[in-house]
């Protein structure tokens, strides 16, 4: 007779994969959309005559409509499910992409990428939860740190396509941001095929579907949990209470940290290549395609040592590494550095930001539990998208008046108060289930026997 196992101990399966991809479908869409946009608006504003304000008024509106996103759209999916959110967002993602081909004025483009950026918000916590809650215990954190590997290869992909797309003339920008409707498109289609998430189910008292579902995908000696949490009411303002306020707190401060010097250089990373001096024969969207693609590098070993050493150190030392590097970018941005040194020591910055942006989607699913997390993934991500959009309208603006030097300077302190934070803050949770991880600072939680400091 076999042993009855539960769904946090089953063995990485094709299932897992598949949901991997279905979850990271929507990652890789995120990434283009925001990466995109970058290109677009160097073709874009010659043609509007756009002033600097505007401009970061444009890419300031993606991030204001995550906020919305993150905030409503993560409540929404404690309330109504998992599978159902994950097709309505999809569905908006494509009828807000196709509109960009036609605009006739800056005015319109703002609505629309606030639109996409609300569908962007949704989805963080969509994905992430899905992920958390079918994911083995072992190895919850390289799926979830996985999810982001996609967001990049998305954002990498958006730099090919839009230096690509150049040869097009004065209207590659409609069609650069129209090109986002192809993927959301096919991964509509595939996401229909995706199962309601058991503990989502479990939480709102229907453990026979939960496990129902299970058992369908491993097998009848497979069950939902040795403990879950059933009948559980969703309520926003539980993210503050029972000792899931300084979690709460935690992340919406790093998250913000990471978010808001890398986002802003990354919208503007062509302009800041052209600061240095590369702003001839298209180099900047070359080394902004090149970057990019590097920065891939830096997830690969972030995913594998952050179930072998734990999550603390892979969120703690990539915070100071970034911030050390543009500093270093900052004092030599007027020595005219060759191109390949300019470029290495951004691939060096962009290698450690990415490694702990893996955190965004495993520290919000493991420290709250089913009946919030969709929602503090949410909270988190609108939070977050906050400092991102104010960055984006900022940074150009400082980097007309102060310069390229400053710029980066004010960049690295950002990075700097977010490694001091996470040194004081990051919890550890490798190898613990989501039932311990959600309880770590409850009033009445107990140390668990496998918690590790590191």
């Amino acid at each position: 007779m076999k042993r009855t196992r539960t769904l946090e101990e089953m063995p990485l399966g094709k299932f897992h994969f598949q949901m991997f991809f279905y979850t990271g479908g929507g990652a890789f869409i995120d990434g283009y959309i925001i990466g995109i946009i970058a290109v677009a608006l160097a073709v874009l504003q010659p043609q509007f005559d756009m002033s600097l304000t505007l401009v970061g008024m444009i890419a300031m509106a993606m991030y204001v409509g995550m906020f919305f996103g993150g905030i409503i759209g993560g409540y929404l999916t404690d309330i109504i499910g998992r599978k159902t959110m994950f097709i309505l967002d999809l569905a908006l993602f494509v009828l807000a992409s196709i509109p960009q081909f036609f605009v006739t004025d800056p005015a319109q483009l703002i609505i629309w990428r606030f639109i996409l950026g609300f569908a962007v918000g949704a989805d963080n916590p969509i994905s992430a939860t899905y992920m958390a809650e079918f994911a083995p215990r072992k190895q919850r954190g390289v799926l979830l740190g996985g999810l982001i590997a996609l967001w990049y290869v998305g954002y990498g992909a958006s730099y090919l396509v839009g230096y690509w797309m150049l040869a097009l003339g004065d209207d590659s920008w409609r069609w650069m941001l129209a090109s986002s409707a192809i993927p959301a498109i096919i991964l509509l289609l595939a996401r229909l095929r995706m199962p309601e998430s058991p503990l989502w189910l479990a939480s709102k008292g229907k453990e026979k579907e939960a496990n129902a579902i299970i058992q369908g995908v491993f097998g009848n000696d497979v069950v939902l949990s040795d403990s879950f949490e059933t009948k559980e009411k969703t309520s926003f303002m539980d993210m503050f209470k029972n000792g899931y306020g300084k979690w709460t707190l935690f992340i919406a401060l790093f998250w913000t940290l990471q978010v808001a010097p890398a986002f802003a250089i990354a919208t503007y990373i062509p302009q800041v290549l052209g600061g240095f001096g590369f702003a001839d024969g298209n180099r900047e969207y070359l080394g902004a395609a090149i970057m990019s693609l590097f920065y891939l590098v830096g997830l690969l070993p972030a995913v594998y040592l952050v179930d072998k050493i734990g999550r603390r150190p892979v969120l703690i030392w990539p915070f100071l590494v970034s911030s050390i590097i543009l500093v270093i970018l900052g004092i030599t941005s007027s020595w005219q550095l060759s191109f390949a040194v300019t470029i290495t020591l951004f691939v060096i910055y962009g290698i450690f930001n990415t490694s702990m942006n893996i955190h965004q989607w495993i520290y919000p699913n493991e420290l709250f539990p089913t009946k919030i997390r969709g929602t503090a993934v949410g909270f988190g991500t609108g939070v977050s998208r906050i400092g991102a959009s104010l960055s984006t309208l900022l940074f150009p603006m400082i980097l007309a008046k102060y310069g390229l030097e400053v710029t980066m300077y004010c960049c690295a302190a950002l990075f700097f108060l977010g490694f001091l934070i996470s040194l004081v803050m990051a919890p550890e949770t490798k190898n613990m289930t989501l039932a311990e991880t959600s309880a770590l600072n409850k009033p009445s939680s107990k140390p668990s026997p496998m918690r590790k400091s590191v």
